[in-house]
C-alpha cells in the first residue's frame, strides 16, 4: 500500500480570490496564507489542482485563455519553490453530464493511480459542496474552505448533507490542523 499523500485543491476560492470567470492575468490575487501554507507541508505531500471552469462551456473564455491563466499561478507558486503536480479542468457546464465534473470523482481516481497516491491519507481542499462531495466520492479526507463561495454555500452542506472532514477560514490555519492531524 502507497504512503504517497496528497493535497488536492480547488483553485477558485482556495488558492486565488474567486471573482467570477477571471482568466485575466492582472486578476490574479492569491488568498493570504496560501504560499506561507503550501510552503509549510510541501515535504509531506504532492500537490494537484482539480478545478471547474464552467466559463469555458459557457463561451465565457477559452482554454487558452485557462491555460494562461493557470500556467501564471503556477508560476507565481513555482517561484515560491512549490510544485503543482498537475492541473485537472473540467470545461462543462453542468447540463453536460461528463463523468470529470466535480463531484464525480475521475480525476482523483487519476491522481491515485498515476501518482501512485494513498487516498485515504490525502485531502481535497475546496469551498464548493461539489468539491467536499468530489474529496468524499474519492475516498479523501476534506477541508471546507469559508472563502470564495463557501460562507454562501455553507447552508448547501447542511441541506446535502454533506460532512467536511474540517472546515476553515484561512487557508494557513486550515494547513496547520492537517498536519497537527497528520504527524
Amino acid at each position: 500500500m502507497s504512503t504517497r499523500k496528497a493535497i488536492i485543491l480547488d483553485r477558485d476560492g482556495v488558492l486565488i480570490e474567486d471573482k467570477n470567470y477571471s482568466y485575466k492575468i492582472e486578476d490574479l490575487e492569491l488568498l493570504p496564507g496560501v504560499i506561507e501554507g503550501l510552503k509549510q507541508i510541501q515535504e509531506m505531500y504532492f500537490f494537484f489542482i482539480v478545478t471547474n471552469q464552467s466559463g469555458i462551456g459557457k463561451g465565457y473564455y477559452t482554454l487558452e485563455d485557462f491555460h494562461k491563466y493557470n500556467n501564471h499561478l503556477i508560476s507565481i507558486l513555482e517561484e515560491n519553490h512549490i510544485k503543482i503536480e498537475k492541473t485537472f479542468l473540467c470545461p462543462h457546464i453542468k447540463e453536460d453530464k461528463c463523468d470529470c465534473r466535480k463531484p464525480n470523482p475521475k480525476f482523483i481516481i487519476e491522481i491515485a493511480n498515476q501518482w501512485n497516491i494513498d487516498l485515504k491519507s490525502s485531502w481535497m481542499i475546496g469551498d464548493h459542496p461539489s468539491d467536499i462531495q468530489f474529496g468524499i466520492n474519492g475516498g479523501c479526507r476534506t477541508v471546507y474552505m469559508i472563502t470564495g463561495h463557501g460562507k454562501k454555500h455553507l447552508q448547501d452542506l447542511e441541506d446535502k448533507g454533506i460532512i467536511p472532514t474540517l472546515v476553515h477560514s484561512n487557508f494557513l490555519e486550515a494547513v496547520e490542523e492537517i498536519r497537527r492531524l497528520d504527524t
